[in-house]
């Protein structure tokens, strides 16, 4: 599309990024009878959509900030295999940040931040297996139960903060010990003594391939990509847009900003400076494992998720803050190589793949999500953290009809892109 285009050519709804969230949007978009297009520099889900732990979790209702965290970062920063890093260069800029995420760990506003998520997660294994119908990749979403492993059986705890807020909101949960553990998962090391398991569950065998999967059905259905990097979006008359791109300005009616971390300097070139953090997460597969796990499983302790996918044993985790394009620094892939090895002493640890994305993170682990306030047509759908492949297909829905002006089914207030002004 050039500049020369009409207006008449011009699509509906112009989304910016082919992650899981971009695509599931523009399906949900095409289904109420939108022209689309989607803009990204990238082929679709080859982001955070496909390094993620593959984990669909309906119940995912417990933030990343809490009561008392912050006890734990000293410890968790000066050890080199900890779940975070912070390089030193970048500190002063994400200090700010870090302030506003340890103030949304505040008890008072838990409940909100919770009843958010779980808006969101909820209907994520029945709104894949919908999207998927009819692509071939239906058998890319397995039922499943995340266990959650503990050495120390005491640890197991329900009366929790994280346990309490769960069992409030009817997630279904049970505690198991001993040999009930290692009966569901026998390749787990007699180390672990307990686990919590949440139930009724979805896992992604390939997460990248479920983008891709929905990718293709959306170009099936008529939605445009257009492989370009945007570099500026410009207000113009009457609520227009113009999307200046490496190859070019073009039109658009209506933008849907879905671009992950990188959504944060096309907002703040725009005077719009929500929170937003990069957190960068890494994983390692190990091609040959020579052992099969039944279901995600989080090392609570080590704070990293394991999972057994298509393409192998995937490790996934830590937190590095760094900036959006810092380059990645592998060793923090590398160090689960000898966690794994201690969780399952007979997996195979010499063929491995790493990986590194960053997570478009927000201090209250809720996305943003609707028309940003002092512009028209312009619609957020980015940071959805740790939780973007569960969130997607909600997300795309409450964007889609929200578009529709359609009614919604939940509050929008604590999605807002201005809530933490």
């Amino acid at each position: 599309m050039s500049p020369a285009d009409t207006r008449e050519t011009v699509a509906d709804v112009t989304v910016l990024g082919a992650g899981v969230v971009g695509i599931c949007t523009a399906l949900s978009l095409r289904e109420r009878g939108f022209s689309v297009t989607l803009i990204d520099r990238n082929p679709p889900a080859e982001g955070a959509s496909h390094g993620n732990a593959g984990s669909l979790s309906p119940w995912s209702c417990v933030p990343q900030s809490m009561p008392g965290l912050w006890k734990n970062v000293p410890k968790w920063l000066l050890d080199p295999d900890g779940p975070i890093a912070l390089r030193l260069g970048y500190a002063h800029k994400f200090f700010p940040y870090a302030v506003k995420f340890l103030r949304a760990g505040n008890l008072e506003r838990l409940p909100t931040i919770a009843d958010a998520m779980l808006g969101l997660t909820l209907p994520t294994v029945t709104l894949y297996r919908h999207h998927l119908d009819g692509t071939g990749s239906e058998n890319l979403v397995r039922d499943s139960v995340y266990v959650h492993v503990f050495k120390n059986a005491a640890d197991a705890d329900l009366t929790q903060l994280g346990w309490r807020m769960r069992q409030e909101r009817q997630v279904p949960i049970e505690v198991v010990t001993g040999d009930a553990l290692h009966e569901i998962e026998p390749a787990l090391s007699s180390e672990f003594k307990a686990a919590v398991l949440i139930k009724r569950q979805g896992r992604a065998l390939d997460p990248g391939g479920i983008g891709k999967a929905l990718a293709e059905k959306a170009q099936g259905m008529g939605v445009t990509f257009l492989r370009r990097s945007v570099e500026k979006l410009v207000p113009e008359a009457d609520g227009a847009w113009r999307i200046e791109t490496d190859q070019g300005a073009m039109p658009a009616k209506k933008i849907v900003v879905a671009m992950g971390a990188w959504s944060k300097k096309m907002m703040s070139d725009l005077g719009v400076n929500a929170p937003l953090e990069a957190e960068r997460g890494y994983h390692l597969i190990f091609q040959n494992p020579g052992v099969t796990l039944n279901n995600c499983i989080m090392n609570v302790d080590a704070k990293f998720v394991v999972s057994s996918m298509n393409a192998g044993v995937r490790c996934a985790g830590t937190a590095e803050f760094a900036g959006v394009d810092a380059a990645p620094d592998y060793r923090r892939a590398q160090v689960f190589n000898g966690m794994i090895k201690r969780m399952f002493p007979d997996i195979n640890t010499s063929d491995t793949v790493e990986w590194m994305g960053p997570r478009p993170s927000t201090p209250d682990s809720v996305p943003y999500l609707g028309e940003i306030p002092g512009f028209t047509n312009l619609i957020a759908a980015y940071g959805h953290g740790h939780t973007g492949m569960t969130m997607a297909p909600k997300t795309g829905e409450v964007i889609a009809s929200m578009i529709a002006g359609e009614s919604l089914d939940i509050d929008v207030t604590p999605y807002k892109i201005d809530r933490f002004n």
